[in-house]
């Protein structure tokens, strides 16, 4: 089969070649997955630059979330059969023609979404959800900022922002992303190059916000603090503006808010009946076609490497997917 392999981690993501690998029968408790699609995600890029967490064994092939079709099983697999389509989590191994994961971390694409949609769906929207329902406990008629609105998990939140029944405004540096994010149903946009407090304030009728989405940080965190109502809750989901944030905690003191931190994947292991839980409920959703993920661009796996860059370079609304 063909893979996109690093063999050394560097800062030029172009080290990642195209080679010819390959891939033993699935083991016990595993299937062999026919990939058909898979999203690019930011840990993707940092795994080849060496500056995730997870440091996979060399080499390795990036590519955390696919779709496809189970070509084989492996011993002591009982709920996959050949033929299924499935969506899995795989942590590392997407960028190839093939795969072999836990049959635990597959689950049936729901409904009739296509692969490409199936695998940009379950880290976003799981994020999201666990955000806003388990986290930040938001409630119809609350209002909801949603920072970073055009990346995969901002798009994402804006999305069940409504679902759950909340105004919804959005806030991104490009005027041009911002109409894709009021398209895909935000009440109002904020362009956060002129800053977004006063508008965030003269919006709510000056009690701001009741839940800020943030996976931003940096000096955005520190203006929401600013435009947070009382009672509120700030949730932290990340830093892509590479600044972690401090906050004064005389200002949660005074205007009587919450500072939450978010981690989607972490709260199922944690609690893995809850986290189980969250996933059958995104599932039902997507199932159900409330669940939509936009895709800006699909490349073929050889130019995965232009789909990388795309994300690095910030030019992404949505997710952008490797089609296989």
């Amino acid at each position: 089969m063909r893979a996109m392999r690093v063999h050394e981690l560097s800062d030029d993501i172009s080290v990642l070649r195209m080679e010819e690998v390959e891939l033993p029968p699935p083991g016990k408790g595993e299937v062999r997955l026919d990939l058909k699609a898979c999203s690019v995600n930011f840990p993707d890029i940092l795994m080849v630059q060496g500056k995730y967490q997870f440091k996979p064994e060399l080499p390795f092939s990036p590519g955390m979330e696919g779709a496809g079709v189970v070509a084989a099983i492996g011993e002591g697999v009982t709920k996959l059969k050949v033929g299924d389509r499935v969506v899995a989590g795989l942590r590392i191994g997407g960028f190839a023609e093939a795969v072999n994961v836990s049959e635990a971390a597959c689950r049936p694409i729901p409904g009739k979404m296509d692969f490409a949609k199936a695998a940009a769906y379950p880290a976003a929207y799981l994020t999201a959800y666990v955000a806003l329902v388990c986290r930040g406990h938001l409630q119809k008629g609350e209002t909801l900022l949603v920072h970073g609105s055009t990346g995969g998990v901002g798009l994402a939140a804006v999305e069940m922002g409504k679902l759950l029944g909340a105004t919804v405004i959005a806030t991104s540096a490009s005027d041009e992303k911002l109409k894709v994010v009021k398209q895909r149903g935000a009440d109002h946009v904020i362009n956060v190059n002129d800053g977004f407090r006063e508008k965030v304030k003269e919006l709510t009728g000056g009690r701001g916000a009741d839940v800020i989405y943030d996976p931003v940080g940096g000096d955005v965190f520190d203006e929401s603090v600013r435009c947070i109502a009382w009672n509120g809750r700030l949730l932290i989901i990340g830093f892509t503006s590479g600044r972690i944030p401090t906050v004064s905690v005389n200002m949660p003191l005074i205007k009587g808010f919450s500072v939450v931190g978010v981690r989607a994947g972490e709260y199922g292991r944690r609690d893995p009946e809850a986290g189980k839980a969250n996933i059958e409920a995104v599932d039902r959703l997507a199932a159900e076609g409330k669940i939509n993920p936009y895709i800006c661009a699909r490349f073929p796996l050889e130019r995965a490497v232009e789909a990388m860059r795309m994300l690095q370079e910030r030019k992404v609304v949505g997710k952008v997917v490797i089609e296989i």
